[in-house]
């Protein structure tokens, strides 16, 4: 297994179990083990394979054996550099060439130590300024029953907060970070687990992720892959990107209707976005729910129609569910009628978002108006190059919602885009309620639910953030 040492005073984000190591902080590339790795100080505690506290010896200290190469292909600025032996026998650093055929494969494991040689931990290795992502911390290897162990703590935490019920078979397995396997994403709808790669040590883990899921989770008979993606772009993968793991039946694929909090939603795994719903929304629909009795509600970018349904469920006079996707409407559309038959409280259009705001108002005078909005928009930013755009997008949407809100009404809006933090989004539907002069109080912060956890040492996982707010 390769190891990567990195350099002087970088294993501090290690040692407080950060999951990342950036290509920044790597030192060398060291091949193959051929000596031991020096002495470190004496520590009175061991980690296990996944990072927690285990009682050791006093005095004992973590050996593994490192390489101590006279050639190490180092990285010293975060670019990828292959040295070479200069005429008088010294390594020299050749900036313009790229690590070499015999350094780590992408997607192979490796071991991850500081300069000292004290082991940091295992994982992924990858391409791009994210170069290892951490498995397992103050270890070397993993277990043999590693993916089982983890995805069995993942399933036994859901279970214990209640949410794998008779009337919620609706549930994020593993999500990444926060369930101590970065860049893994598992949702559940029913009998059939659809898995995410988002890195290629991922990808080629895809088969033991697979039966683990079988093995653990009683209700889980299929497994559909779907990293198309999800992948990173132009990593040199093998093997297929979409597809069954397990249990493939295609027969069945047309009509899988799963449950949530009571209500059924047809999911589409096969064509859909993301693995086919937006389960994170699970807690802020069922918020909605309360309170929508006897309002006129619009459902801004309603994809598969959850907050529709929850809308109509908690009685809602009207609804009227709007997306750009043609298909989407009509999956909103089924699954409406599965849960309430014919509807005429529903009204579903196929329309741009701005489009159909802007069409509530003529000649400046506006003609409908409705006591409820939800504007669940996608991601307005993928990185943070993006957020000056994304939270000009976030002002003018919320704007033109506020507009259409009847006094007394009530506004849900989120962002999910990751780069774009709370206070940021919060400053921008501040800005467009003083644009349009509502007077607004916050009654509700929203944030992602429990099936999605936020690994308190990678704060980076928090991304979906919300408001439910009352306009006056």
């Amino acid at each position: 297994m390769t190891t990567i040492r990195l350099k002087r005073h970088k294993e501090e984000s290690l040692l407080r179990f950060h999951p990342w190591v950036f290509s920044g902080a790597i030192d060398a590339i060291l091949p193959s083990p051929t000596q031991a790795i020096p002495p470190t100080q004496a520590t009175t505690a061991t980690w296990d394979a996944g990072g927690s506290p285990a009682s050791a010896p006093q005095g004992a200290a973590p050996t593994a054996p490192v390489s101590s190469p006279t050639d190490p292909r180092r990285i010293s600025d975060g670019s990828r550099v292959q040295t070479r032996t200069s005429a008088d026998g010294r390594p020299t650093v050749d900036r313009r060439s790229t690590i070499p055929s015999q350094g780590p494969e992408e997607g192979s494991l490796v071991r991850v130590v500081a300069h000292d040689g004290t082991v940091l931990g295992v994982g992924h290795w990858q391409v791009g300024s994210i170069a290892v992502r951490i498995l397992a911390f103050r270890t070397d290897t993993l277990p043999d029953n590693f993916w089982h162990t983890r995805i069995a703590e993942a399933y036994h935490m859901r279970e214990r907060l209640g949410l794998i019920r008779p009337d919620n078979d609706t549930f994020r397995l593993i999500h990444g970070e926060g369930d101590f396997l970065p860049g893994l994403v598992v949702d559940v709808y029913a009998d059939t687990a659809v898995v995410q790669a988002h890195s290629v040590g991922m990808h080629y883990a895809r088969h033991d992720v697979a039966q683990a899921l079988c093995d653990i989770v009683p209700q889980v008979r299929r497994v559909y892959y779907k990293s198309d993606d999800t992948l990173p772009f132009k990593a040199p993968v093998t093997g297929d990107k979409l597809g069954y793991l397990i249990g493939a039946d295609a027969d069945n694929d047309a009509d899988c209707w799963a449950t949530e909090n009571g209500l059924l939603f047809r999911i589409d795994w096969l064509r859909g976005q993301k693995t086919g719903f937006f389960i994170d929304q699970r807690e802020n629909r069922a918020l909605l729910r309360r309170y929508a009795e006897g309002k006129d509600v619009l459902n801004m970018f309603c994809y598969t129609g959850g907050f529709s349904v929850y809308a109509l469920q908690g009685g809602a006079r009207s609804v009227t569910s709007v997306d750009v996707s043609a298909k989407a409407v009509e999956l909103v559309e089924h699954n409406v009628r599965r849960n309430f038959g014919e509807c005429p409280r529903h009204t579903a259009v196929a329309a741009d978002a701005f489009d159909f705001l802007n069409a509530q108002m003529v000649h400046d005078q506006m003609v409908h108006q409705y006591d409820l909005i939800i504007l669940d928009p996608p991601a307005f930013a993928k990185h943070r190059d993006a957020v000056p755009n994304a939270l000009r997008g976030y002002r003018r949407l919320n704007a033109k919602a506020l507009e259409c809100i009847r006094p007394g009404g009530i506004l849900f809006t989120f962002s999910c885009s990751q780069a774009v933090d709370k206070e940021a989004f919060r400053l921008a539907v501040f800005s467009a309620a003083a644009q349009v002069g509502r007077r607004v109080r916050i009654l509700h912060q929203l944030h992602q639910p429990q099936d999605h956890p936020i690994n308190i040492y990678h704060p980076e996982g928090e991304y979906l953030k919300g408001l439910v707010l009352y306009v006056e």
